[in-house]
């Protein structure tokens, strides 16, 4: 490995030190009560070195989400194969529910905790382009099941959100341990039946 090479690989380790080490601090104090000093300590530098990556803590927490939308995306590329719109929408949401499941600190991240988006709103370029192309992926499924006759009155982009809101409600009551309290005895399985549940009625639309 040449100078070049080894110098472009630690720069890249720095900076997923500066991510993880992020990470876990947005999780531990939220993203308003981290500063870059607090990830500056964490991975033991000083908050300059940090600003060497990322121009704030904003463009810090942009990048966490853009790789939870990357490897969600990653997972639903076997969706490709599924002819059936209506299959697919189901499989999308086994999928969905699957990653939350697997990643629930990540998870929290891109979808409960509050974020400061900002560094969205104010840039000049699709810098969002990994969190909406998730959405218009789940339109476009949807879309495809109104050309084969389901969901026959009904708006389009409307009922996407609806679709998507009540897959992340099934999992977000899970993570924040919900349903330990209401649901003790079925907590394990709660989640799987309730998505069943909510396949049964997709298929009368």
């Amino acid at each position: 490995m040449g100078i070049a090479d080894r110098k472009e690989r630690d720069k890249e380790e720095l900076r997923e030190r500066i991510l993880v080490a992020a990470k876990s601090l947005f999780l531990e104090k939220g993203v308003e009560k981290t500063s870059i000093r607090n990830i500056a300590d964490r991975i033991e530098y000083s908050p300059g070195i940090i600003y060497h990556y990322f121009k704030d803590k904003n463009e810090i927490f942009h990048a966490l989400h853009q790789g939870g939308f990357l490897q969600l995306m990653e997972k639903m590329q076997v969706l490709a194969s599924v002819r059936n719109p209506m299959e697919r929408l189901k499989a999308m949401g086994s999928i969905y529910i699957s990653f939350a499941m697997e990643n629930p600190d990540m998870y929290d991240l891109m979808f409960i905790k509050e974020a400061p988006l900002d560094h969205v709103f104010n840039s000049e370029h699709d810098h969002w382009k990994e969190g909406g192309g998730t959405f218009n992926y789940l339109r476009m499924t949807i879309d495809n099941c109104m050309e084969v006759g389901h969901f026959k009155g009904h708006e389009p982009e409307a009922l996407s959100y609806m679709i998507w809101a009540t897959v992340h409600g099934l999992v977000s009551l899970n993570i924040r341990k919900r349903c330990e309290v209401v649901l003790p005895h079925r907590q394990e399985n709660i989640v799987a039946d309730g998505l069943e549940e909510f396949y049964k009625i997709l298929d009368r639309l």
